[in-house]
């Protein structure tokens, strides 16, 4: 129980994945614990680590976080401080906050509290996660002593989410900010993608959908999470696949939740998740923004990429640039030596480099010398390739965009458009879903894995399919933004569609003794590079869906997230596409119905969906693609 509870209160913030240097800290750090208040009352738990050295001004780094600032104590250090061991020694006032409602702080708890559109800061009644940024910031700037007046703030996940929630309207003394893997619009992050439902972080709403009585160190929520985790299931497929109807787990596992209850009473894009997008509030930004995430990231790949963005349209003048490199979630916080996502190696001491030569760079730079970094607009990992480039901008110009057309016979055709009347046909069946990795697993709060997984035995299913091109005969680089634009039709009423873009390792590939198991055969490999789920229903609108007029020619346009992968010259590109993908997604019934979480076992029927030769996936092309990333309302 002790490993659960610490595995859940530190998600998000990786504190005991870093290099632990406790007795640094004790040596050079005196810690205080404090209760600041905020505009309407509500005192939130604050620690602060202070250097011992009165001689400097230090400039202050805080995270906000629903995780937990433990240990609790003035005399309880953390192993470790800041976003990195290399930070943490170049001195700074690093502050931890147990946001509004969780742990030691009062208040009530919101997953993501609505951001109050022109909040006039001196309004005693109007409070949001960027008034509560201000207040605490205001009240350190004033009652910490050796502080230079220059404050950054920095998250991962969770915390992420509250750095990004603290941009708008911000503090004079706030100069950087840090948002990494962030959630920024939760119909289209982490809990759901597009408006479809992650079934995998079923058993994470016990950490989220529970208010406390009081402000406590201890869990308050242990209880709920031993209903899933008291007998963990070995097969997180045939556990979830066991439950049914989503129904079904309101009834057993989450009747009492309230973040739960929320998802099943808003299935569409409605008043009240978009009022808790941060994306439209991310405008007239002053400060140095520096946007974090991760290629392989199953979380929160949406986050990094459209707070840059949005940023980037809303606010030209502010410095603001973004880094994605060949992590999961969250992996640039800690350093194993080398950089590895299931089967695939991207080399060594990746997150090492980041640390010193990008995050420590953005921090020093802004906080500690006033001046601006000297690092590009866009640092990105080029996952083919397995090398960092820089670009003045992203999407970038200068690589040019790529169209991959559908053949007969399940042939790809790259730039060339084909005038095939060919008509792709699968059976999907929610009863028999395709498996979201090739791999067993049991309960995956936090799926890793499968984001570079072999698809080999996804091409061997009927329910898939598959199209590829020849060997290519150069290099070619795709980088930016993915359309999926298909042309479908079924026999039922609604159906999702998942669009993966894949790289097929050449038949004489030898095997990666070093880093894969023994039983991985790399030759032939096809590691899955991008893929997106897209609820069919939402085609038209993610506000007012619409069900499918069964046999009838549909178009369905959609965003898959950016990638920047150089496939190699003798290596194949491929699309697959199918309508399931559990239990990483809910199954959508197939026959249309108004809430999918209220849908019966009757409504889950077998569809026959045709997927037409016009379709085309567009990839690239810098602004061209930008409005297909929009929301429609």
């Amino acid at each position: 129980m002790k490993k659960l509870f610490l595995l859940f209160c530190l998600i998000g913030s990786f504190a005991s994945a870093q290099t632990p240097d406790s007795v640094h800290i004790k040596a050079n750090y005196e810690k205080m614990e404090v209760l600041i208040p905020m505009r309407d009352g509500v005192k939130l738990f604050t620690s602060i680590y202070i250097p011992k050295d009165k001689t400097k001004t230090y400039p202050m780094l805080m995270q906000r976080t629903c995780y937990s600032v433990a240990p609790y104590g003035p005399t309880k250090f953390r192993r470790n401080l800041g976003p990195s061991k290399y930070l943490m020694k170049d001195g700074y006032i690093f502050v931890y906050q147990d946001v509004r409602g969780r742990w030691m702080s009062e208040g009530t708890f919101d997953n993501m509290r609505p951001n109050i559109p022109g909040n006039d800061r001196k309004n005693k009644t109007a409070i949001d996660e960027a008034s509560d940024t201000w207040d605490t910031i205001d009240w350190l700037i004033k009652n910490i002593k050796g502080n230079n007046g220059r404050v950054g703030q920095w998250g991962i996940s969770y915390p992420g989410f509250y750095t990004a929630a603290g941009i708008p309207d911000a503090h004079p003394a706030l100069k950087a900010s840090s948002p990494q893997a962030p959630i920024s619009d939760f119909f289209f992050d982490d809990f759901h993608h597009q408006g479809a439902f992650l079934q995998s972080y079923i058993a994470a709403f016990a950490v989220f959908g529970y208010q406390h009585d009081k402000p406590t160190d201890k869990s308050w929520y242990d209880d709920k999470i031993m209903r899933f985790y008291g007998n963990p299931p070995k097969d997180g497929y045939e556990f979830n696949l066991n439950i049914g109807p989503l129904k079904n787990a309101t009834e057993k596992y989450h009747k009492d939740n309230f973040f739960w209850q929320q998802i099943v009473d808003h299935p569409n894009y409605d008043e009240f998740w978009q009022e808790r997008s941060l994306l439209p509030h991310l405008t007239n930004v002053k400060h140095a923004v520096m946007a974090v995430g991760g290629w392989y990231d199953a979380e929160d790949l949406f986050g990094p990429l459209n707070i840059y963005k949005k940023i980037e349209s809303s606010s030209p003048g502010t410095y603001n640039t973004i880094v994605m490199g060949p992590w999961s979630h969250g992996d640039w916080a800690r350093e194993n030596g080398f950089q590895q996502v299931n089967h695939i190696y991207f080399g060594d001491s990746i997150s090492t480099f980041y640390q010193k030569e990008i995050e420590r760079k953005f921090f020093n730079s802004i906080l500690k010398e006033g001046s601006q970094p000297a690092l590009p607009e866009a640092y990105m990992y080029d996952c083919g390739l397995k090398t960092w480039k820089q670009f003045a901008e992203w999407p970038p110009k200068e690589i040019p965009p790529v169209k991959l057309f559908f053949d007969e016979k399940g042939k790809l055709s790259i730039n060339q458009p084909t005038k095939s009347e060919a008509v792709f046909e699968y059976t999907s069946d929610p009863a028999k879903p395709v498996p979201y990795t090739s791999q067993i697993e049991g309960l995956v709060f936090t799926p890793r894995r499968f984001m570079t997984d072999d698809q080999r035995e996804a091409s061997r299913r009927p329910d898939v399919i598959t199209f590829q091109t020849d060997p290519l005969t150069d290099d070619i680089t795709l980088a930016g933004e993915i359309a999926a634009k298909l042309k479908v039709s079924m026999t039922g009423s609604d159906a999702d569609f998942v669009v993966k873009l894949i790289d097929v390792y050449p038949n004489d590939t030898p095997n990666d003794t070093k880093h894969n198991p023994a039983n991985i055969v790399m030759a032939g490999y096809e590691q899955l590079v991008r893929s997106e789920v897209f609820r069919g229903r939402f085609r038209n609108s993610f506000e007012k869906p619409e069900p499918f007029t069964p046999n009838q020619i549909t178009d369905v346009n959609f965003a898959l997230q950016d990638l920047l992968h150089t496939f190699k010259k003798g290596h194949r590109m491929m699309v697959q596409i199918h309508s399931t993908w559990f239990p990483y997604i809910d199954r959508n019934p197939q026959k249309y119905v108004d809430n999918i979480y209220k849908a019966n076992e009757e409504d889950f029927i077998k569809s026959t969906i045709k997927v037409y030769g016009s379709s085309v996936v567009e990839i690239g092309g810098g602004e061209k693609l930008k409005a297909k990333i929009e929301p429609k309302k």
